[in-house]
């Protein structure tokens, strides 16, 4: 009788090691299924949004606009530069009995003041075309392919500059008035206006 239960011991002890190391393989098997069942979330893609062609009309619109901006910008910068020259010469202190460069000191500090205002109007239209650019920061591609044919129509259809006189310069010999295309077209027939006038002087 001990040896059938001894037996019996035995054979209970092997169906639970049996159901101990089944165990675990059942687990992993539904932890690798729930694995792959988990879907994984697409990566999101962002795409630029598509910039259309920039026609003529379009792009001497922006173009006169940059002349807007140079000229909006040009006009407080010359005039912080007269104010700027005028507060920092009009406080110095001046010797009329001394001369600078020959020069009395009212009429040197007058010129130097003069010369603040010019240099704050140069310095206008390079800040105006920098913010004129950093509006227009997604067509600044476009917009230079464009600048590149624009020069070489004007460089081609404009009067040679051998033709013109000092009393008699050439009209817009840049092309920088042109803001739209009834002005270009105008521009073309000022151009051959003035070549027929060079070429064929009326006697």
């Amino acid at each position: 009788m001990d040896s059938c239960i001894t037996r019996g011991i035995r054979i209970s002890s092997r169906n639970t090691a049996r159901v101990v190391r089944r165990t675990p393989f059942v687990f992993s098997r539904g932890n690798s299924s729930a694995t792959k069942a988990k879907p994984t979330p697409a990566p999101s893609k962002t795409q630029p949004e598509a910039v259309g062609e920039l026609t003529w009309p379009k792009y001497l619109a922006i173009k006169r606009s940059k002349r807007t901006w140079q000229t909006a910008v040009a006009i407080p910068s010359s005039l912080a530069g007269l104010a700027a020259g005028a507060l920092y010469f009009g406080n110095l202190d001046t010797d009329p009995a001394k001369l600078i460069f020959g020069i009395d000191p009212f009429f040197f500090y007058g010129f130097c003041t003069l010369g603040t205002f010019g240099l704050g109007a140069l310095i206008g239209p390079s800040v105006g075309t920098a913010l004129w650019r950093s509006t227009h920061r997604r067509l600044l591609p476009q917009i230079d392919a464009k600048d590149r044919e624009f020069f070489r129509r004007v460089a081609k259809n404009r009067v040679d500059a051998s033709l013109q006189s000092p009393a008699q310069p050439v009209p817009d010999y840049y092309g920088e008035k042109i803001g739209s295309l009834h002005q270009y077209r105008q521009w073309l027939r000022d151009q051959a206006k003035y070549k027929r006038k060079a070429l064929l002087p009326e006697e």
